[in-house]
């Protein structure tokens, strides 16, 4: 569906019942880690193109335990790919899902931008002429003061 001006509505409740989600979802995964800039950078990491080699050697581990160090736990890794697999899929929905919100919100947010830029321009007009509305126009200014105050960008041509 093409974007169109939105019109939509939450309520306490509403809102109550998707943080209540939330939770829900954060309860039926407690092993959820919180990983540091430097633990990231550290890992493996194992995307698209890993899939086939992960899968491949988890087979090989499954049909040769033999080969593989008594401290080596198959088992585990076995889960292990499970669960990896299992978020990878949920992280696709969540990604479509933060993807919508993010661009609702965008979209919604120029909306309101457009009509609060309307009425500064009335509020404007009309400070010149209605008493108290000078404080309001002045208010409503500071947004564009720090605009104005920046210098400007030069293009070089190196």
């Amino acid at each position: 569906m093409a974007y169109q001006n939105i019109t939509g509505s939450l309520t306490p409740a509403d809102i109550q019942e998707i943080k209540a989600a939330f939770a829900t979802i954060q309860a039926k995964l407690p092993f959820l880690v919180t990983l540091s800039v430097e633990e990231r950078r550290k890992l493996f990491k194992m995307g698209d193109k890993s899939l086939a080699f992960v899968n491949t050697s988890l087979t090989a581990a499954q049909s040769n335990r033999d080969i593989l160090p008594a401290s080596f736990d198959v088992d585990e890794f076995v889960r292990d790919y499970q669960l990896a697999a299992t978020l990878s899929e949920l992280l696709i929905g969540l990604r479509q899902l933060t993807e919508q919100v993010d661009d609702t919100l965008m979209a919604v947010g120029s909306e309101t931008m457009s009509s609060s830029l309307t009425v500064y321009d009335y509020v404007k007009t009309a400070a010149k002429k209605t008493p108290g509305l000078k404080t309001i126009a002045e208010q409503l200014g500071e947004r564009f003061k720090a605009i104005k105050s920046k210098p400007a960008k030069t293009i070089s041509g190196s």
